[in-house]
């Protein structure tokens, strides 16, 4: 038994059970035979003032009459009694109760009941399971504090499944045999115990070999990511499920739960940073688990595939396409040994399409293989076959394969090419091979390649980031930023050049004689801008003059922009032609400061290309995120223009997120926009800074 802060909710040593009943159609008589038929060998306590005993247990009429400490309560209430009962858990000194009610009455008053149950569990320390969940299943402790009935009984596995939705979890929990559990928790509204609780305990206990997570929200963002840290410590992939993430859906998860889905690129941003893999759909999820919990470890290098069609091979190609999935470079001594094998018009090639006229093909199937999964370059082995129950040749593929993968010691899959046939009989097979049976293509695909990123996430690496300024000059901007006062251009550039951002000469000026020795000073054609305090978008007002020659075309219009907006201008050279990037900080009101990093001019609004990520990171990281942007072949040059120096943008990028790291805090917004990205390097022309506002 873990010895963990949630060890009274989760693996309670007794539970009372209020709202028990004889009737065997309620979900009074439903959890109490639940858990009392889990294996749960501590006491029950049956709770109904209406009855004296039920299934020969003594029924008590309420909490305070039970004479013994209790671990656990279930509130199996409906919505009216459920803030009463509770009073009377915490009265009663019981430390975590499970909620399954929503939480919303008709009519009801200020705050709502929702908002009463959460600051009164939280108030008295109280752990809940709930409210608007279907309760949790402790397969390593043989208890089920549930609704109804579910699987205990089943062999405990390694998967710790924690959903915010009951229904998801209902159909994880009841699959055929692919995927085993060791815990699973409907989390539902979170009301005081939420996912990065559950994930802290699933991390505790020695059967946990992968965590997989339905979510539609992270109420304790800071909670979530130490979890996910320690998870990716420990070796232990944490599979995710993001939902709400259209317009549409947000406002459903809401109405559901309340819960406040968030920017979803901040989720991206997030768990690319901490580790989490992010699935979008059930069947990936599905093989993406799977595969995680599957003994052999991914090794460096790709996949080798072997099918028995070529149509089925040019499917396959395309979906490992889409997943970002690479295919192994296999050896001339692989290729040679396929070839040996190989009936005549085949091409030893991964992926392999080993079928011919079907002759001897289990002989043949198995000798590719072996030479495919033997390969340097081989990381894991997809063998895609419709194996349907039944069929004979599925015994023998099935014990030559199982004997490469022991030889080899790398991770493999037999795999649908067209999903939702009958394998129980195959998945039976399989068990204890260590080899899975993925059901689909796609997701088989996407898994293939998740567990490869995952494979790099643990690749020990450091991540140096830019060093920052000096404490004075931080202390310095963040006294300035503190106070609240809006930041001009001017100011803007010199805090980003404070942290080693390239920034253009500039000179504010007052007055014509001031803008035109300016002018004279800098040389070739300069910019004029506004530096008139509270007009940020300069351009929509006129603001803007670029390419002046010579001191008439400057004083004309000077004298024009002073006489509509005001004396105070900013002089600047013009910058260096180049590709315009933009980059941005920005207050994500569940994880804080984020950067953001995208193509800048008319791209920004055409083809909103931009990712967040979580500052700060190093050059490297920098450079992943700007080759993976819509717009990265506008750096390489088109139509003549001279190819932008990359090197340049990821370490301005670097520096950029040190800033935001440093001073996050004190900013609401921060925009680079643009960046010029040129051949001669990278120059971040115009700024915009908007304190955190103080009260």
């Amino acid at each position: 038994m873990v010895q963990h802060r949630l060890r009274p909710l989760l693996c309670p040593r007794s539970v009372a059970i209020v709202g028990a009943s004889p009737k065997q159609s309620t979900f009074g008589w439903m959890s109490y035979r639940a858990l009392a038929d889990s294996g749960f060998n501590g006491d029950i306590h049956l709770i109904n003032p209406r009855y004296d005993e039920i299934d020969e247990r003594p029924c008590l009429p309420n909490l305070a009459a039970i004479e013994k400490p209790v671990d656990h309560a279930m509130l199996n209430v409906a919505n009216a009694r459920v803030e009463a009962v509770l009073d009377d858990a915490i009265a009663a000194g019981i430390p975590a109760v499970t909620i399954f009610s929503s939480g919303y009455l008709e009519n009801d008053t200020d705050p709502p009941l929702l908002v009463r149950l959460r600051t009164k569990a939280q108030g008295a320390g109280l752990m809940v399971c709930g409210g608007n969940g279907s309760g949790f299943v402790n397969y390593d402790e043989g208890t089920q504090v549930t609704l109804a009935s579910g699987n205990a009984s089943k062999d405990p596995g390694s998967i710790t499944l924690i959903s915010q939705s009951g229904s998801i979890y209902g159909g994880l929990v009841q699959n055929d045999g692919r995927l085993k559990f060791n815990l699973t928790i409907t989390a539902g509204q979170e009301i005081a115990t939420t996912t990065a609780d559950y994930m802290d305990y699933a991390l505790e206990l020695p059967s946990t070999r992968a965590i997989a997570l339905y979510i539609e929200t992270i109420r304790d963002p800071a909670g979530f990511c130490a979890a996910a840290d320690k998870a990716k410590a420990q070796g232990v992939p944490v599979v995710a499920l993001k939902a709400a993430r259209t317009e549409e859906s947000v406002k459903m998860a809401m109405s559901h739960s309340g819960a406040l889905a968030g920017d979803d690129a901040a989720y991206d941003a997030i768990f690319e940073r901490h580790g989490v893999i992010r699935v979008y759909d059930l069947p990936e999820m599905i093989a993406t688990l799977q595969m995680a919990t599957q003994p052999r470890p991914f090794g460096a290098g790709g996949l080798v595939a072997i099918t028995d069609s070529g149509g089925e091979r040019e499917h396959l190609v395309d979906q490992a396409s889409d997943a970002g999935l690479r295919f192994a470079e296999i050896s001339p001594t692989t290729t040679a040994a396929l070839a040996d094998r190989l009936e005549y018009g085949l091409d030893p090639v991964n992926p392999l399409d080993a079928w011919g006229t079907g002759h001897d093909y289990v002989s043949i199937f198995l000798d590719c293989w072996r030479a495919l999964m033997s390969d340097p370059d081989c990381a894991a082995g997809a063998w895609i076959a419709d194996m349907r129950d039944g069929e004979e040749f599925r015994g023998s593929f099935v014990e030559g394969a199982h004997a490469i993968a022991r030889e080899t010691g790398k991770p493999m899959a037999f795999v649908n090419c067209v999903p939702g046939g009958v394998v129980h009989e195959t998945v039976a097979m399989l068990e204890g091979t260590g080899i899975r049976f993925l059901d689909g293509m796609g997701a088989g695909m996407k898994a293939m390649a998740a567990m490869m990123v995952w494979r790099d996430h643990l690749a020990p690496a450091s991540m140096v980031v830019p060093v920052a300024p000096e404490s004075a000059v931080i202390e310095h901007w963040r006294a300035r930023l503190g106070s609240g006062a809006p930041l001009d251009e001017a100011e803007g550039l010199a805090l980003a050049g404070d942290f080693g951002i390239a920034v253009p000469e500039m000179a504010i000026v007052e007055d014509r004689a001031a803008v035109l020795a300016a002018a004279d000073k800098m040389g070739g054609p300069v910019v004029l801008k506004t530096a008139e305090a509270g007009i940020q978008h300069k351009s929509d007002v006129g603001g803007v003059h670029l390419g002046l020659m010579g001191a008439d075309a400057v004083g004309q219009a000077y004298d024009d922009m002073a006489e509509r907006l005001g004396p105070r201008c900013l002089v600047a050279p013009m910058a260096p032609a180049g590709t315009e990037m933009v980059f941005g900080l920005i207050q994500d009101p569940q994880f804080g400061p984020l950067v953001l990093v995208g193509t800048g001019g008319i791209f920004v609004e055409v083809l909103k290309d931009s990712l967040l990520a979580v500052p700060p990171f190093d050059i490297a990281f920098a450079r992943s995120l700007i080759d993976r942007l819509k717009g990265r072949a506008l750096l390489d040059g088109v139509r003549g223009r001279p190819a932008a120096d990359i090197d340049a943008l990821a370490d301005m990028l670097a520096r950029f997120s040190v800033l935001a790291a440093t001073l996050g805090a004190t900013i609401s917004e921060l925009d680079l926009n643009p960046v010029i990205a040129g051949p001669d390097g990278a120059l971040a022309v115009d700024a915009l800074v908007v304190p955190q506002q103080t009260t």
